[in-house]
């Protein structure tokens, strides 16, 4: 998946300030005077991220905070009033990246087989049909797939509709891969497969990944990285590193370093949900 960045728009009085900041050293992503509002609020004020090369980054915040906004933002789906967004320096436009949706039964076609829509970003590419087959095949692989792919997704639970659509948004082999509560609809069997899954395409591809989630838990378990935001207007809490080594099993919930962390990071929540 692949999208236009709107154009760059600074205020005047933000120009200079901006140009001044520079990202850090294993960023992939840049962000830099991001401004938007709805409704004449203010979400986002001059906001600066840099997102790391090769981590996993959830973000995680109090309701109404924008952590969707923010991601779609970046991915290009929702349009800032002012900022720039850069991947390696590149535009959007530039840029290959991935797209995993919430809604996951909207998400797929259904007039396409299983197969079909992973094979859809490749076919389009124009990719040859023996490649796309060879892709598909590799994915089928690295999921390890039981299911027939050549059911339709209204022949699938949720579990697998979803690993379709994570499949799909890996085939082309995305340089930034973006997942929005990519657990909320699963049952705890299916979000311990796909929270394994996930973890094998990252360690195998080095994706550049950033989740949204609603859930504590989820959003520590897979993150390098845990991005907390405050109340509107919305800023940066606190960036909490979590460098617990990977494949994380499930039983990694009851490590010390996992109960740390998780604790650290709902003791900023509260406070942040607390705060007048």
């Amino acid at each position: 998946m692949s999208a236009a960045l709107p154009a760059t728009v600074l205020p005047p009085a933000m120009a200079d300030t901006v140009l001044t900041l520079r990202p850090a050293p294993a960023t992939h992503v840049t962000v830099r005077g991001l401004c938007k509002s709805f409704a004449g609020a203010p979400l986002y004020t001059n906001f600066n991220l840099d997102l790391p090369r090769g981590k996993i980054v959830s973000i995680f915040g109090p309701n109404g905070c924008g952590k969707s906004t923010l991601m779609n933002m970046i991915a290009g789906l929702v349009p800032p009033d002012a900022g720039e967004i850069l991947f390696d320096g590149k535009t959007l436009r530039e840029t290959k990246i991935g797209y995993v949706f919430q809604n996951y039964r909207d998400a797929l076609f259904p007039w396409l087989t299983a197969w079909d829509n992973i094979a859809y970003p490749l076919k389009r590419q124009g990719m040859k049909p023996a490649a796309v087959k060879a892709r598909v095949d590799e994915l089928v692989a690295l999921f390890e797939i039981r299911f027939d792919l050549a059911r339709y997704p209204y022949e699938l639970s949720g579990g697998q509709m979803q690993t379709v659509c994570i499949m799909r948004s890996l085939a082309t082999r995305p340089e930034v891969l973006f997942l929005d509560e990519p657990f909320s609809a699963l049952d705890f069997e299916m979000t311990l497969f796909i929270r394994a899954k996930l973890q094998d395409a990252h360690m195998a591809t080095g994706t550049t990944m950033v989740i949204v989630s609603h859930d504590l838990e989820d959003a520590v378990f897979l993150a390098d990285r845990i991005l907390l935001l405050t109340r509107r207007p919305t800023r940066i809490a606190e960036i909490v590193p979590f460098d617990m080594p990977r494949p994380r099993l499930p039983e990694a919930v009851a490590e010390p370093d996992f109960v740390r962390v998780k604790a650290h990071t709902l003791e900023v929540f509260r406070r942040e949900v607390n705060a007048q």
